[in-house]
């Protein structure tokens, strides 16, 4: 894993476009290219890409989130909001994607080249501040289910343990991820459908399980953004993985909207109808009051693998941007250190308000990149030194965040809507508002000379 490599590195430049390279070579010791552009020899099929994005969603959390949405809604029209918040997610992942499989860059360095250096340095604080969260949420529910299936009194050795393990794949990189996807993928399928099975008898099929009722405590706005935010950080980070897809631009779009809406509303729906059926939200929980024990504790530990070594890995490019340093190992290691601290300490209560905090800040980066790459760019990938020549600060970039995050959080404060969605919008017509304008000065320039 720590080949060393070398790649040309080009003076800095004024615009996104950069020129040629000079013969400057800086050394490179890190062949998941945390830095850099991911050369189009390092690159991997769209399959993989699929199954890496798979396993990422196949996520617990996400399952106990639905779950206690659908307790305030009843399921039929918890159906329809987790749809909902589930084509919003597959579009902006499957946007994101399409945009570093282009440029073969992370999400952090395509926050660079948006947003300036300095932008980027925020955007990589959040990015992997919010993975950071994730994994320290991880591993704490992952001791407390462990030791609550066991009869154990303390959760902290498994903590300890899994948070160190978890890692492990991470480390590796793209393949040790992959592989043990491969793993997780169809254990976690087979039980999702035992349970699905068990609750339709028990609730009186399909037609008992669409009467069912919730209680009501909840705004459908609130409701789409906690189901957005179980995943729209990672989401935003999907470059990470899509940078290595060697396949056209229209199947990276397909494959990972197809990937995200399939496994997205598969967790949701499995979590809602244990909820509406047993009046269980936790999925693993539920498997466990089913007399599943050991089943549940595989599914858990391979489930949350899945997840927080993509989660380890996403915060270990964000440190390499964030420090512009060649390799993500270093950054692996500290993210880890910082989360198993932040679990001890039972960060994993706070998991509601966390994924409130998440919806309101990380869309609106999403939405600046998008509007910019899509509309701004036009979709075409910036020149070679793009990176080295980025300025401190690229004003639209950020302009288009700051508006959207801050409808996002207005949104929030007056619980109107949903602050994920906006936050989205915002950004991404705002980013697209000056594309347009630049576009239209240039061929006004064009057409004068």
């Amino acid at each position: 894993m720590t080949t060393l490599s070398t790649r040309r590195r080009p003076p800095s430049t004024d615009g996104p476009g950069g020129t040629a390279p000079d013969s400057t070579l800086t050394p490179v010791i890190d062949t998941d290219y945390p830095d850099g552009p991911v050369p189009r020899s390092a690159r991997r099929p769209t399959l993989s890409l699929v199954i890496v994005v798979t396993g990422f969603f196949f996520y617990t959390p996400t399952m106990v989130t639905g779950g206690t949405v659908a307790a305030q809604f009843g399921f039929a029209p918890y159906l329809g909001l987790a749809l909902i918040a589930t084509v919003i997610l597959a579009a902006y992942i499957a946007l994101l994607a399409v945009a570093s499989a282009r440029t073969g860059l992370t999400t952090v360095l395509l926050a660079r080249l948006v947003l300036g250096r300095w932008g980027g340095k925020w955007a990589s604080l959040i990015l992997g501040g919010t993975q950071v969260g994730w994994y320290a949420i991880t591993i704490g529910i992952l001791g407390d289910l462990v030791a609550a299936a066991f009869g154990w009194s303390i959760s902290w050795p498994v903590i300890l343990l899994g948070g160190v393990l978890m890692a492990t794949t991470a480390y590796v990189g793209f393949k040790g991820i992959e592989a043990l996807s491969w793993i997780s993928i169809p254990a976690m399928a087979i039980l999702c459908g035992i349970v699905f099975v068990r609750s339709m008898d028990h609730v009186g099929g399909w037609s008992g399980l669409m009467a069912t009722t919730g209680l009501g405590e909840m705004s459908a706005g609130l409701a789409i953004t906690l189901m957005i935010g179980t995943f729209v950080s990672g989401g935003t980070q999907i470059g990470n993985w899509s940078r290595f897809d060697r396949g056209s631009t229209t199947r990276v779009l397909l494959m990972t909207a197809a990937a995200v809406i399939v496994v997205q509303f598969g967790m949701l729906f499995f979590g809602g109808i244990g909820s509406a059926a047993f009046g269980e939200a936790d999925f693993v929980t539920l498997l466990m009051t089913m007399g599943m024990v050991g089943a549940a504790v595989v599914l858990l530990v391979a489930n949350l693998w899945t997840t927080n070594d993509n989660a380890a890995y996403a915060f270990g490019v964000a440190g390499a941007e964030l420090f512009e340093r060649p390799s993500k190992s270093p950054f692996i290691i500290g993210g880890v250190a910082v989360a198993i601290t932040l679990a001890l300490t039972g960060v994993a209560d706070a998991l509601t308000g966390f994924l409130v905090l998440v919806g309101i800040l990380i869309p609106p980066l999403g939405g600046a990149l998008i509007g910019t790459f899509f509309l701004a760019w036009r979709g075409v990938a910036p020149q070679d030194g793009a990176l080295a020549a980025a300025p401190r600060l690229r004003v639209p970039g950020v302009v288009a965040y700051l508006v959207g995050a801050a409808s996002a959080l207005a949104s929030n404060l007056i619980g109107w809507g949903s602050p994920a969605l906006l936050g989205i919008v915002s950004a991404t017509v705002i980013a697209g508002a000056v594309g347009l304008a630049q576009f239209v000065s240039e061929r006004s320039s064009d057409h004068h000379s």
